[in-house]
Formats: structure tokens, sequence, C-alpha cells
């Protein structure tokens, strides 16, 4: 049985949808071309590109030989994506377990927590 596609992105796809956003429409020669490390074979580029197409990530034209592609997702709203599936899948749909998770597990410094508690006294204001 094939696997369901996920609602996130993987980390190979979010590394193409970085460039993707950056320069907002490119073929999949300039975005191979400016991967970086570590890197990735031409045809997986290609690969990946079609699945984030499938997706719902992206969509492309053609110009001459080449689909030039552009986001149709985001960068803010995959992020909300990523948090949703967390909050689903490991914290109950509970964004306050979440970030009492954050907030236990990370250092933060006395202006972030004033920050914090400005942010979430002016919410329940």
């Amino acid at each position: 049985m094939a696997r369901k596609p996920s609602r996130t992105l993987t980390e190979a796809e979010y590394r193409l949808m970085d460039v993707l956003w950056e320069k907002g429409t490119a073929t999949v020669a300039e975005i191979h071309g400016v991967l970086g490390e570590p890197p990735i074979a031409y045809t997986t580029a290609l690969s990946t590109m079609t699945i984030l197409e499938r997706k719902g990530f992206v969509k492309h034209r053609t110009q001459g030989k080449a689909n030039v592609y552009k986001p149709i997702v985001d960068r803010d709203a995959a992020r909300r994506n990523v948090v949703d599936f967390m909050l689903s899948r490991f914290f109950n749909d509970s964004p306050q377990a979440l970030m009492l998770n954050l907030l236990q597990s990370e250092k933060i410094s006395a202006a972030e927590v004033q920050r914090l508690q400005a942010l979430l006294e002016s919410d329940s204001a």
C-alpha cells in the first residue's frame, strides 16, 4: 500500500522550497545551482519538485523546454502546518503542552521572559 503524502515538508523538500521562496520562481536547474551543501543530484531535485507539486506546495508553467516552478504555499503557512502536525501528533492538540515543553527544555533570558509575559497579558486583556 502506498504511503499517504505528508502535509509537512521533509528536510530535502524544505531545502528546495527555501530557495523557491527566496527566488519567487525558478527552474529545477536554477534551484539545483544554489542548493549548497550537502549536494544532491539534479535528478533528485527534479523528482523532489514533482513531489512538491503533487503535495500542493508548488505549481509550474512550461517555458521553452524547462518547467518554471512557483510556490503556492507561503513559508508561514508551511510553518503553521508543521506546528499543527506537532500539536496533533505529539501534544494531543494542546498548544499549552507544546509551549510548556519548549519553556521547560530551553534556557530563556529574562528579556525573553518579559516579552512572553507581555504577549500573554495582551492576549488575556
